[in-house]
C-alpha cells in the first residue's frame, strides 16, 4: 500500500454545491504530500460527477461510493480505516480550506513535536454563498497541555476547538475511531480523546472555513435533540477523570445542567414533563427535583464563574 504525508478525507452527503469549491481548495495547497480521499455516502445530487471530473484529472485523488448510506459517523470512521497517510485532515463537503498554507502549516507543527496529539486553527463562519460571516477562535497561539483544552471546554460546557474541518492529528492516535453512540459532538469527544494523549497547538488565524446552511448536519440534529444525550454522555465519560480541575460541586452543576437540557423540552412544551422525567432518570442517580431550586439559584453565579475562562 503506498503512503502519504497526509491524507485529506472528505466524507460528504449530498453537499453537490459546495463539493467543487472544497475539493479546489484542496488541491490549491502549497503542501503535495497527500491524498484526497472522498467517500460519498449515496448521495442522490450532482456529487459523483463532479468528483469524477477532478479524478480523472488528479491522481491524488480516490473516490469511493457507499454501497448503503452509513450515516455521518460510520462514514468519518470508514475515512479513517480508508486512509493511507500519517495524519489525518477531515475537510467536510460543504466547507473549505481558507489558506493555500493550511495543511503545511498543520503539518510543520506535527513535525516539529510528537508529543503533539492535536492541531487547529481558527475557522471563517461562512454562508451558503461563501461570504464570511465571523472569525471564531478560543485561543491564543502556542501549545498548551491536552487536559487543560478539556476543561475548559467542559467548565465552558462547549466546543471551544471546532469541526473536524479546523483540526488535523495522527493517525496513530485515532485508531479507536470516533464513538457511534454520539451524534452531535462526537468530534468533541474524538477531540478529548486525542488530547488525552497528548498537547494542544493551536494557529489563531483561520486556516478553514465551516460552512453554516439549513442542510447541515448540525441543523438536523439541533432539530432532533440528540445534541442533548452527547452532551449528557461527553460528562459521564470524561467529568470523574483524575485530570479535571473543576471543584466538586462544579462538577455536580455541570452534571445537573446537562440532564436540565431535557427539562427545558418539557418546559417549551416539546415533550410531556412524564417524558422528561424518564429522560433524565435514565442517566440520573439523584433527585433531580429535589435540587432544582439550588440549581436556579446558582445558575446565575456559574455564569460569572465560566467569565473566568473567558466563555
Amino acid at each position: 500500500m503506498s503512503t502519504c504525508k497526509v491524507s485529506v478525507c472528505i466524507p460528504t452527503y449530498n453537499y453537490g454545491n459546495y463539493i467543487a469549491e472544497t475539493v479546489e481548495s484542496v488541491l490549491n495547497q502549497s503542501f503535495s504530500d497527500f491524498e484526497l480521499l472522498i467517500v460519498d455516502d449515496c448521495s442522490n445530487d450532482q456529487t459523483k460527477a463532479i468528483v469524477e471530473s477532478y479524478a480523472r484529472r488528479d491522481p491524488r485523488i480516490r473516490f469511493i461510493t457507499n454501497e448503503v448510506n452509513l450515516g455521518m459517523v460510520e462514514n468519518w470512521n470508514l475515512c479513517l480505516l480508508l486512509a493511507k497517510g500519517e495524519y489525518i485532515k477531515f475537510v467536510f463537503g460543504d466547507d473549505l480550506l481558507t489558506s493555500p498554507d493550511a495543511i503545511g502549516r498543520m503539518v510543520s507543527l506535527l513535525d516539529d513535536s510528537s508529543s503533539i496529539s492535536l492541531v487547529c486553527s481558527a475557522r471563517n463562519l461562512i454562508d451558503e454563498s461563501s461570504q464570511t460571516l465571523k472569525i471564531e477562535s478560543h485561543f491564543k497561539s502556542g501549545i498548551m497541555a491536552g487536559t487543560d483544552v478539556i476543561n475548559n471546554c467542559l467548565a465552558c460546557q462547549q466546543n471551544l476547538i471546532g469541526e473536524p474541518s479546523v483540526v488535523m492529528f495522527r493517525k496513530s492516535h485515532a485508531g479507536r475511531g470516533f464513538q457511534t453512540n454520539y451524534q452531535q459532538i462526537v468530534d468533541l469527544e474524538m477531540w478529548f480523546y486525542l488530547l488525552e494523549q497528548g498537547s494542544f497547538a493551536y494557529i489563531n488565524e483561520p486556516l478553514c472555513s465551516f460552512r453554516i446552511h439549513d442542510q447541515q448536519q448540525t441543523a438536523k440534529n439541533n432539530e432532533s435533540h440528540s445534541h442533548l444525550n452527547d452532551f449528557v454522555y461527553l460528562v459521564s465519560d470524561y467529568l470523574h477523570k483524575d485530570y479535571i480541575k473543576q471543584p466538586y460541586f462544579i462538577k455536580k452543576y455541570i452534571q445537573y445542567d446537562a440532564l436540565y437540557g431535557f427539562w427545558k423540552l418539557y418546559k417549551k412544551s416539546i415533550i410531556t414533563r412524564e417524558v422528561a422525567l424518564e429522560l433524565i432518570s435514565i442517566n440520573c442517580s439523584f433527585s433531580f427535583l429535589a435540587w432544582y431550586p439550588l440549581y436556579k439559584s446558582f445558575k446565575p453565579l456559574y455564569k460569572q464563574y465560566r467569565k473566568i475562562f473567558g466563555c
